[in-house]
């Protein structure tokens, strides 16, 4: 007998769960079934409708919708998500329903009205990477919207899922007010200026080339492309990738468009600096990545001691060119250093301090004391001193640290002292007061150093960690994945902070999810996972995870632990207590 004829085409697939669905059943089966139901009836069905999907599969927590477009996919799913957060503003926060939703592209098989293949699998499959109330996207369906909807995706790199043979490239969307935008829409609110901070241009400064004969002269290089990136970043919005992940490519013979792929971002700035002498070049360039484009480029000659002003022109002119609206956060501008020279002596030992070895930071402490004795008033000097002495000590590059935390406290005071608007001084303070639990003085400072540069990576991941300690976790894991988005390759401990505020904020899979991502973790680490799992009621992985803490550290004490984290709440301090408890580890 002849087989029959399977039937395929290529469809977007959206699959949608309900977050802690046996847990709301359990509690109010009646109750959490009509509010679901008024879900559909109310958001999701005329959603789908108006965006021409078509609900094949309904699973009693889960939802399975095709659409023939994936922007239709994804402008609907970003128009559920916010009609269900509507929907759920006068309901108790412990009985919202609140959903996690998966797209992908892909082949289908039909089957009568139903739909199956590895298409429906894998949106299925990446569905529970999504935060709550949030979106995830395989990179098939990134890359079908890239050119066509300016939204802002978290790239959070490759995952290994069930049943899925090769690891996935997930995006995640930034969900906010888009609800009942259409892709004209979208395009015109980027056009005019009128988005909000998700809609925003992203751009990525690539480290200029050194084309100085002397190659002791690529530090110069280095520093001017730092600069840039930190006087772009003063632009609210703007979205500017951080020098850790850019830097990544110096050297490297790349294309425009793999860089643009790789960090997400539709601008990237190149260019070249020579400096001979008293003179310098400098060429720039700002090119489109979506269409290859050179937009904007200039050359430079000019005297050395134009370079502050030269930093401003270009910065001014690329925020300028790139279209819509782009406005500085605000007029007030650091301290410049008054001596070129100490100015050299700061490129030199902030480049050092990155490299984060014990050789390395103890020569960038002599440079930068070196840039003080020049220029005394030189309030980045002071500030990098700072910074690299506190590196010196959590790194224990300094042998006996009884004298580096006042000295570098004394170092963080007269960089302040000498300019108010220098941010990081502002997040060095904040974290000191965290530590000490001044959590007003904390806020104070981060808020301070926010305002001043709101795209430097280290200052919004240490936002989300404010938020988390401080009782308001949900809104700290937002700023975290922030971070991640403007340092694509963030350090490992960016991981950590993640995990943390998603265990406080009560979601423990997407917790474990991201202590995962750690090489190595150390006690304290473990113990965050084994807490997550007894809240899973996985009490055999708890027990596993409890074995290995104590391993590592045998006289581990919950208690003693929780005290080391800086709480405000004692109540949180309390469920976390109770969380380790519940886990086996002792108190």
């Amino acid at each position: 007998m002849e087989d029959e004829h399977i039937q395929r085409r290529l469809a977007a697939i959206l699959a949608a769960d309900v977050v802690a669905y046996s847990r709301l059943m359990g509690e109010d089966e009646a109750g959490t079934l009509s509010a679901l139901k008024g879900h559909l009836r109310k958001v999701i069905s005329p959603k789908v409708e108006k965006y021409s999907g078509r609900i094949f599969k309904l699973m009693g927590d889960g939802i399975l919708v095709e659409f023939p477009s994936v922007v239709e996919a994804v402008l609907c799913a970003v128009s559920i998500q916010e009609g269900v957060e509507a929907e759920n503003k006068e309901v108790e926060e412990s009985r919202r329903i609140i959903f996690r939703i998966g797209i992908n592209v892909g082949d289908v098989i039909i089957d009568d009205d139903d739909i199956y293949g590895d298409g429906v699998n894998l949106a299925a499959r990446i569905e529970p990477l999504a935060h709550p109330g949030g979106i995830c996207l395989s990179r098939t369906a990134r890359d079908q919207i890239r050119d066509k909807l300016e939204m802002v995706l978290d790239d959070m790199g490759e995952h290994e899922v069930k049943n899925i043979a090769r690891p996935v490239r997930i995006f995640r969307v930034r969900v906010g007010s888009t609800e009942d935008l259409t892709e004209d829409e979208v395009s015109i609110s980027m056009q005019t200026g009128e988005s909000d901070s998700r809609i925003r241009p992203s751009i990525a400064v690539l480290p200029l080339d050194n084309m100085s004969a002397d190659p002791d002269q690529e530090f110069f290089a280095d520093g001017l492309t730092e600069d840039l990136i930190t006087e772009l970043s003063r632009f609210k919005d703007l979205t500017v990738i951080a020098r850790n992940s850019t830097f990544t490519y110096k050297g490297r013979s790349v294309k425009v468009q793999e860089v643009a792929d790789d960090l997400g971002v539709r601008y990237v700035v190149e260019g070249s600096v020579r400096r001979a002498g008293n003179r310098m070049r400098v060429t720039v360039q700002l090119i489109d990545a979506t269409s290859g484009e050179h937009i904007w480029a200039e050359r430079y000659d000019r005297n050395i001691e134009d370079l502050f002003d030269l930093q401003d022109e270009i910065t001014q002119t690329i925020a300028s060119t790139i279209p819509g609206r782009v406005e500085e956060v605000e007029r007030v501008k650091p301290k410049r250093p008054n001596d070129l020279a100490a100015y050299d002596y700061v490129i030199r030992g902030k480049l050092l301090h990155h490299q984060i070895t014990r050789k390395d930071n103890e020569e960038a402490r002599k440079l930068l004391d070196k840039a003080i004795a020049l220029d005394p008033e030189c309030s980045i000097a002071w500030a990098w001193k700072a910074c690299t002495l506190g590196q010196a000590w959590v790194h224990g590059f300094i042998e006996s640290d009884e004298d580096v935390i006042p000295e570098a406290m004394e170092a963080l005071q007269k960089a302040h002292s000498l300019d108010p608007n220098e941010s990081e001084c502002h997040r060095l303070m904040a974290a000191v007061s965290l530590l000490q639990r001044d959590f007003e003085k904390a806020e104070h400072h981060q808020e301070r150093g926010l305002a001043l540069n709101p795209n430097y990576d280290l200052i919004v991941v240490q936002n989300g960690e404010l938020y988390t300690w401080t009782g308001r976790a949900e809104e700290g894991v937002d700023w975290i994945l922030k971070a991640m988005r403007l340092n694509p390759f963030h350090p490992e401990r960016f991981w950590s902070h993640l995990g943390r505020a998603y265990f406080v904020a009560r979601c423990y899979e997407e917790a474990i999810d991201a202590f995962k991502r750690i090489a190595q973790l150390d006690a304290g680490q473990k113990s965050f996972v084994a807490a997550c799992h007894a809240a899973l009621d996985r009490d055999d992985k708890a027990k596993s995870v409890v074995k290995e803490v104590l391993d590592l550290e045998p006289e581990f004490s919950s208690h003693s632990f929780v005290e080391t984290l800086p709480y405000r709440d004692e109540s949180d301090r309390v469920y976390h207590r109770e969380a380790l408890k519940a886990a086996g580890l002792p108190n």
